[in-house]
């Protein structure tokens, strides 16, 4: 049973054991607590309607869209592709949404030669192909299956010794360094997991390797966590994860960066691209790594780089020598993107926008057609609701994004289109991708917190029968790696979300619009990993994942509840005590990160000094001490502090003056609600910096953004923590009273909305 495994079932059995309590705990009142945001009035209205969404929403229909629309595979360009997306286009219309297409043409590359073959010791070609599976429907379709690939990876055709680098990221490098192996001329193999894949081939280039490799290891998402494909659900022999391995400098199409990628854009050439690999990429199946690794000598590899294949892993270099050849097609495929809109009632001029993708890699049931159909769902759900007398008072904006899995393609190029309306005009982008069973879990902006605590309380965990909110409460206290930290969830009645990072089409919203965003999803229980791959399809969904699509309903309640209530309320509900807490906790972080970098390089200083090294991996082999290193200076803080303290105490001005609101009986009136609306919308936008971030300038926000080496991982407050991560002390030391300038400005904004409320009050009165 693996860690992850293990805490699953603490969580599942704390779960039970407080079934009872939590039961009893969530009982309504007689009279339900007013809604954050509502008035006195508007809030047992608004209840109703939301009771009538989440009882409309039939699990059924889930089912019936998710075997439509994965019934073909239907990646970029695809004749499947853009069915779907008529199809998409035609429920809206029949649910009553003003639809359309809106269509943008994109670098999509697509194989056109794949070769991975040893040529020394002995001779060997990998397969690079899936086989089909008996009792598997969609398997077989493989004249419409894109072959196994890395999208973005450069062409190339290169010849070299064969170096395993672990999960090939930065401390993978080290521990070579180490070793005293250089990767340099080298073809780097890699197992995918610990990050994200586009990391490693930037990481071997940096290295000097000249061609990567990356393959899936049993232990990662293989037979050691349970029985394959098709008698369980894991990755089989022959399974490849495809996968795109842009570089993380820019979402989007790589030749428009910043720029709608419309018919008529300006574009780079393609040599001037700066998110396609430097060296050629290949994913395989651990059937065709095992004679590649097999082959390998040079120092037994450390403990945690073994996987579970029947080998002595081996990190080289050679004997094994391996010939690597990629080229593409490169060419301009559309994106067909759906959007879908419900006017609002009062102030059309808000939208509240809510979003998945429908393209995959090939059929793709799971990712992302379990959310997608959520999102299919709500619209309906919706529609139905607008024909019994229910109007949104601000508008609704849903998107059937197309060309997420190769780079957020859809999703960013109509974010960087529409740049100006959103900033002027959003609300929040509520976001999902793929779905299973299990627990809730959520990322976003902090401003958003409390808005999907108080949601996912009404919403009910289809198995444990207490809210979902309760049930995720309790697998963080399970998941806790000490007791101070359950000590601090059991204190808050929130659960906390995490930032975003990367890796789904919230990504341009909050990083480079400043759109308060949100991710939402279930699972950790299912039993089952058939990621980017032909056998991710109905077949292996229903058998393994949310197989009565219960978790599906469950999402749907959530995603649709919380559009509602964004779109409903007489005052937005953001609440920025959390995001304040959460900034304050993010600085802390970064003098921590500071104090420990500190003492750890002058302990490795001292052991050098000293003549104190610790080998490692081969005793046979000597390793090579590292050079020593100069101690981190002195970094002033005070901007940061200042500025996460100056939103602390604005944040606490602007929430005593909404509960005082809360606690009264009347509506604002309106011209006061909607000047107060129109503020709360734009202090998001108030994080974003006009220069970006120092080396990566599309991501404009200053606290959330992904990490040029986590891909998907969030790297909070990057502009410091990424030149803190590579010891470029004087360069992060040059960012804190730029960010701290950011964070008093956001103070302020929040200062202002608290001003104004409390005038807004004092008039009323």
């Amino acid at each position: 049973m693996t860690l992850l495994r293990f805490l699953v079932a603490c969580a599942a059995m704390i779960g039970g054991a407080a079934l009872t309590l939590a039961q009893s705990a969530q009982t309504p009142p007689a009279e339900s607590p007013r809604l954050a945001g509502y008035s006195s009035q508007s809030s047992p209205s608004e209840r109703d309607w939301e009771k009538k969404f989440q009882a409309g929403i039939v699990p059924d229909n889930l089912r019936q869209n998710m075997q439509r629309l994965s019934a073909r595979p239907h990646h970029v360009g695809s004749p499947y592709d853009r069915d779907n997306a008529d199809w998409i286009l035609s429920k809206f219309k029949e649910w009553g949404f003003d639809a359309h297409i809106e269509t943008f043409q994109v670098l999509f590359p697509t194989p056109k030669e794949r070769i991975v073959e040893m040529i020394e010791p002995a001779k060997f070609r990998a397969k690079l192909q899936e086989p089909v599976v008996a009792g598997d429907p969609t398997s077989n379709q493989t004249a419409e299956q894109l072959p196994t690939y890395n999208a973005y990876s450069i062409d190339g055709d290169v010849t070299a010794p064969l170096v395993y680098v672990n999960y090939g990221n930065r401390e993978d490098y080290e521990q070579l360094d180490r070793l005293g192996i250089s990767v340099k001329g080298a073809i780097v193999i890699a197992r995918y997991g610990e990050g994200w894949r586009g990391i490693k081939p930037k990481v071997a280039a940096e290295h000097q390797a000249i061609g990567c490799i990356i393959y899936s290891d049993p232990k990662d998402d293989g037979f050691f966590n349970g029985d394959d494909y098709p008698k369980g659900g894991w990755r089989p022999r022959e399974g490849v994860q495809r996968g795109s391995v842009m570089d993380t400098d820019y979402p989007g199409d790589p030749l428009t960066p910043g720029v709608g990628a419309t018919a008529d854009a300006k574009r780079l050439d393609i040599k001037d691209a700066k998110t396609i690999t430097r060296i050629p990429v290949l994913p395989i199946s651990y059937a065709d790594a095992l004679p590649l690794l097999s082959a390998l000598q040079g120092p037994v590899a450390p403990e945690a780089w073994r996987g579970a294949l029947p080998i002595t892993y081996h990190v080289g270099p050679g004997p094994a020598k391996v010939h690597l050849k990629v080229t593409s097609n490169w060419d301009l495929k559309p994106v067909n993107d759906v959007i879908a809109t419900m006017r609002g009632s009062d102030a059309p001029e808000q939208w509240v926008i809510r979003g998945n993708h429908y393209d995959a890699w090939v059929n793709g049931a799971d990712d992302p057609i379990s959310g997608m159909v959520t999102v299919l769902e709500e619209a309906r759900v919706l529609g139905e609701l607008h024909k019994q007398g229910w109007n949104p008072k601000r508008t609704i904006i849903l998107c059937a994004w197309d060309g997420e899995e190769p780079g957020l393609l859809g999703s960013t190029e109509w974010v960087e289109t529409h740049r100006a309306e959103l900033q002027k005009r959003a609300v929040a982008y509520i976001n999902s991708d793929s779905n299973g069973r299990g627990f809730f879990h959520a990322g976003g902006s902090h401003d958003l917190q409390r808005l999907i605590n108080d949601v996912t309380l009404d919403i009910q965990d289809p198995e444990k029968h207490i809210s979902v909110q309760q049930r995720a409460r309790l697998q963080r206290i399970a998941r806790a790696p000490n007791a101070e930290e359950r000590a601090e969830i059991r204190k808050s009645s929130e659960v906390r979300i995490n930032a975003l990072g990367d890796g789904s089409d919230y990504a341009p919203f909050i990083d480079h619009a400043g759109v308060s965003a949100l991710n939402i999803g279930y699972g950790g229980e299912d039993d089952a990993d058939s990621y980017h791959s032909i056998y991710d399809d109905f077949s292996w969904y229903t058998r393994f994942m949310d197989t009565d699509f219960s978790y599906g309903r469950a999402l749907a309640q959530t995603g649709g509840t919380a559009i509602m209530r964004l779109a409903d309320a007489d005052v937005i509900p953001y609440e920025y005590n959390a995001e304040a807490e959460t900034i304050g906790r993010y600085v802390k972080e970064l003098e921590k990160l500071l104090k420990d970098k500190q003492d750890e390089i002058t302990e490795r200083n001292l052991e050098l000094k000293e003549g104190v090294f610790t080998a490692t991996a081969d005793p046979r082999k000597t390793s090579v001490p590292p050079p020593a290193k100069p101690i981190p200076p002195f970094m002033n803080f005070a901007p940061l502090k200042n500025g996460a303290e100056a939103i602390k105490k604005s944040a606490e001005r602007y929430q005593v003056a909404f509960a005082r609101w809360q606690a009264g009986g009347t509506d604002l009136p309106a011209p006061a609600a909607a000047v107060l609306n129109a503020e709360l919308i734009q202090i998001q936008r108030v994080f974003l910096t006009d220069k970006g971030l120092p080396e990566r300038p599309w991501f404009k926000h200053q606290v959330y953004a992904p990490g040029a080496y986590t891909g998907y991982g969030a790297k909070p407050i990057a502009a410091v923590r990424e030149y803190m991560d590579q010891e470029k002390w004087n360069e992060a030391d040059a960012q804190i009273p730029v960010v701290g300038q950011v964070l008093e400005n956001v103070a302020a904004a929040i200062g202002k909305a608290a001003d104004d409320l409390d005038q807004a009050l004092g008039k009323e009165q």
